[in-house]
């Protein structure tokens, strides 16, 4: 299977590996997806690094806590999107192998736990056009095929 890229690898450069799983969270009429958006103004999918021994699952389970406050059911897994980039926050290169899910229902059972990011829902093509990673982008666009197909 061809995993897709997003970003610019370059040559020569050392990439630290950062292992990511991500949600597709949209609201009960699925006309919008809920973004999250970091202290730096970038939008992302709720999601974030997969620590050492973690399953996906877990995972996302304890970032959906995190950043938004949620229990969620998880539905179909997408795939893997890679990609590359800079942080000038930490100064290093970044390979980020992308594991997106979709989510098909949610729970709110208290305030996030991290209460340093935004949240907010989006119309659909709004939330994939604010989305920074292009491979947040591919996430949303492979649970809109999949909903798409689900409407006939």
């Amino acid at each position: 299977m061809n995993i897709p890229s997003f970003g610019l690898k370059k040559d020569g450069v050392d990439y630290v590996n950062r292992y990511g799983v991500y949600a597709v969270i949209p609201n009960a009429e699925k006309t919008e997806l809920i973004l999250v958006q970091a202290p730096n103004g970038a939008w992302f999918l709720p999601g974030g690094e997969i620590e050492d021994g973690e399953e996906h699952q877990a995972a996302l389970e304890r970032e959906l806590i995190e950043e938004l406050g949620f229990t969620a059911t998880l539905g179909q897994y997408y795939g893997q999107a890679d990609e590359y980039f800079y942080s000038s926050h930490r100064d290093t290169y970044f390979h980020n192998p992308a594991y997106i899910y979709e989510v098909l229902s949610y729970e709110e059972i208290g305030q996030p736990l991290e209460d340093f990011n935004h949240l907010a829902w989006f119309p659909i093509e709004e939330a994939k056009a604010k989305l920074k990673r292009g491979s947040h982008q591919w996430g949303v666009e492979m649970w809109q095929k999949n909903y798409a197909k689900d409407l006939f």
